[in-house]
C-alpha cells in the first residue's frame, strides 16, 4: 500500500470492546471507542439520501419526520453533562420552516430534521437567513432554502456551554461564509454551528489532541432503566457518533445495540480450546 491510507468509518460494535451485554449502565468495564480521524464529512450524505444510500429526489414535498424516532442522549465530559436531548426534558417541538421565522432570533441554532437523514444545523444570522456548513462549504442561504422539505427547530439548549453574545455569534458565522474544502476547519454542520455560537475550540476538527484516556462519554438510553455508554477522545468524534445514530434512528440503534449485545454473549458462551 505505500502510504496509502485506507479509509476508516465507524466500527460495528461487535468488534470493540463495551459494556455490560445487558445495556446497564456502570462505573466500570471497558466502553466502546470509536475514532473518525480518516472518515469524510457526513454531511455529504445529508441530501437525497436515506439510511441505505439509495438516493431521494430532493425536490419532494415535506420529508417525513417521527418525535417517537428520536435517539434520545447525553454527553459527558468526564463528569460534566455538556449535552442532553431528552424528550422529557428538551423542548423537541418542530416546526415548518415558515412558522420557526417567527421563533427565530440573531444568534439562535437552527436544526433541521427528517427520519432516515442526518440532521443539519444552522446559525440564524437575521433576516430570514442562516449561515450553514452545506457539501464542503460555508453558506448564506434563506432558512426556507436551507430547509429543504424538512421540519425545523431552535436548538439554544441542547449544548450546555455557556453562549457568545448574540452579534459574536453572527460574526462568527458570517465570516466563514465562502470558506469551502481545505479551508474549512469543521467535518459537519453541527461542528460549525455549535463553534459559531460557543467560540470552543473543541468544535473544531484537530481541536483536541487523540491521546491517553478518553474524556467524553455517549450515554444512549435505551429505556428509563437502561442505558449504553460509548467513549471517545475528542468532542469531535463523539458528534460524529452522534450524528450517525440520529441518522439511523432509535429503531435501528436498538437493533444494532441487540445485535452486539447477542454477539458478546455468544462469544462468552463458547469454550475455551486447549
Amino acid at each position: 500500500m505505500g502510504n496509502q491510507m485506507d479509509k476508516l468509518s465507524h466500527l460495528s460494535y461487535a468488534e470493540v470492546p463495551t459494556v455490560d451485554p445487558n445495556g446497564v449502565d456502570t462505573e466500570d468495564g471497558p466502553r466502546i471507542g470509536v475514532s473518525y480521524i480518516f472518515s469524510n464529512d457526513d454531511d455529504e450524505l445529508e441530501d437525497g439520501c436515506a439510511v441505505d444510500g439509495s438516493h431521494k429526489d430532493p425536490n419532494k414535498e415535506e420529508k417525513h419526520y417521527d418525535q417517537r424516532d428520536e435517539v434520545e442522549c447525553a454527553v459527558y465530559n468526564r463528569d460534566e453533562c455538556i449535552y442532553e436531548k431528552r424528550v422529557k426534558s428538551a423542548n423537541l417541538e418542530v416546526y415548518s420552516p415558515e412558522n420557526l421565522l417567527n421563533k427565530c432570533k440573531a444568534g439562535d441554532l437552527v436544526e433541521f430534521v427528517a427520519n432516515g437523514q442526518f440532521p443539519h444545523w444552522a446559525v440564524y444570522v437575521g433576516d430570514f437567513q442562516v449561515v450553514h456548513l452545506h457539501r464542503a462549504e460555508v453558506k448564506n442561504s434563506f432558512l426556507t432554502d436551507a430547509s429543504q422539505g424538512r421540519r425545523c427547530r431552535i436548538v439554544n439548549d441542547l449544548y450546555k456551554f455557556k453562549a457568545l453574545g448574540p452579534d459574536m455569534v453572527v460574526q462568527n458565522a458570517m465570516e466563514q461564509v465562502g470558506s469551502k474544502d481545505r479551508e474549512l476547519s469543521w467535518r459537519n454542520s453541527e461542528g460549525f454551528a455549535a463553534w459559531s455560537r460557543f467560540g470552543k475550540r473543541e468544535f473544531k476538527t484537530g481541536g483536541e489532541i487523540r491521546i491517553g484516556k478518553q474524556p467524553y462519554r455517549l450515554k444512549i438510553f435505551i429505556s428509563d432503566t437502561h442505558s449504553h455508554v460509548l467513549e471517545f477522545q475528542s468532542l469531535e468524534d463523539m458528534i460524529m457518533e452522534k450524528r450517525r445514530n440520529d441518522h439511523l434512528g432509535r429503531t435501528a440503534v436498538l437493533q444494532e445495540l441487540a445485535t452486539h449485545f447477542s454477539s458478546v454473549e455468544e462469544m462468552k458462551s463458547e469454550p475455551d480450546v486447549d
